[in-house]
């Protein structure tokens, strides 16, 4: 039986991710379920976590940055009195000690981790020195330097209810608004030193990415489901599948934009740089801006990709192909961010 072509399709789709498996792997199974040329994921996600995962498809793997860049949700229930080389419950145990704290003194401890804080990252993240993961050091057991990074904590709030902590292990559920670059475990584990007794997280779920709303998330096992249906009518799922897409441009929302006329659209997307009146400059220099392009007859616009304003002229830097804008260049409907 010959193989299925791939698609070129584009778009974004919100993941629910399981438990057990890496996004990469998660990525991959997206890829295949919807036949998709390319794709590529938004931020990994640690095994033991789950939740939402963007998986970007064709045209929108170009703007997949901008929410590795975007600020995130996370509800963790981390485990006091144990320390583990990971940082979480898939790494081996490095210390034990008596778990005695009261609330207030969590609730301090917490608020000192809020805010601007400088953070060294685990030597069993993904981050890369001399071109190789850090885990790759950490498992042949060598020492690499690890250059504290600049975070923002928003919000690190407690979800249970009690007085005081007190026992061998005590958990503890909570939730944490942060920039990128946070790696929970990390905040965990310093929260556990600071309480003296060690701590490690044993349940990780992400609740947001950027602002897309928790309701356009669908699992594995939603999307086999969808797959099941359509087969079993003698159809392909591709038509619901594809409905589950949320537009390109949703992954740069957060942007200002502009939007130009056709003429300035069209040598925007042939690589030409052009002049920008002060009355739709909306971002300072520099700053990356979505572009839309209006059609002359009103009927509607097009998103076209991201430039950088500076001084009074718009450069393009990433770019809609011109062979897909048809497929690709949608509105972002306002329901979605409501």
């Amino acid at each position: 039986m010959p193989r299925r072509s791939k698609r070129d399709i584009s778009g974004i789709l919100l993941l629910n991710k399981p438990q057990g498996i890496t996004s990469n792997d998660a990525m991959i199974r997206i890829r295949g379920i919807f036949h998709a040329q390319k794709a590529g994921h938004t931020g990994a996600l640690d095994p033991l976590a789950t939740g939402m995962l963007p998986i970007c498809l064709g045209e929108a793997t170009k703007f997949a940055q901008f929410l590795l860049d975007s600020d995130k949700e996370y509800e963790v229930t981390a485990r006091f009195g144990q320390r583990t080389t990971t940082s979480d419950a898939e790494g081996e145990l490095v210390s034990s000690s008596p778990v005695h704290f009261s609330k207030a003194e969590l609730l301090k401890a917490m608020a000192g981790l809020t805010g601007t804080i400088e953070q060294v990252p685990s030597i069993y993240s993904a981050l890369k020195y001399q071109g190789r993961p850090y885990y790759e050091y950490a498992r042949k057991g060598i020492d690499i330097p690890r250059e504290a990074r600049t975070i923002t904590i928003y919000s690190f709030d407690l979800e249970d209810d009690f007085e005081v902590a007190e026992g061998d292990i005590f958990d503890i559920r909570m939730k944490v608004s942060c920039s990128k670059g946070t790696y929970i475990r990390t905040l965990i584990d310093d929260l556990g030193e600071v309480l003296g007794c060690g701590a490690h997280v044993i349940r990780l779920n992400r609740t947001r990415v950027s602002t897309y709303p928790l309701d356009r998330m669908v699992s594995f096992e939603d999307l086999n489901a969808i797959v099941d249906e359509a087969h079993s009518k003698g159809l392909t799922a591709f038509a619901t599948l594809d409905n589950l897409l949320l537009p390109v441009d949703t992954a740069v929302s957060a942007l200002p934009e502009i939007e130009l006329d056709e003429i300035q659209g069209r040598d925007i997307m042939m690589g030409k740089r052009i002049k920008v009146t002060p009355v739709n400059m909306l971002t300072s220099d520099l700053q990356p801006i979505r572009i839309y392009v209006g059609l002359n007859d009103g009927s509607d616009r097009r998103f076209i990709g991201v430039g950088e304003i500076r001084y009074d002229h718009l450069a393009p830097k990433r770019l809609i192909s011109t062979a897909k804008l048809d497929d690709v260049a949608e509105l972002v409907p306002e329901e979605i961010f409501e």
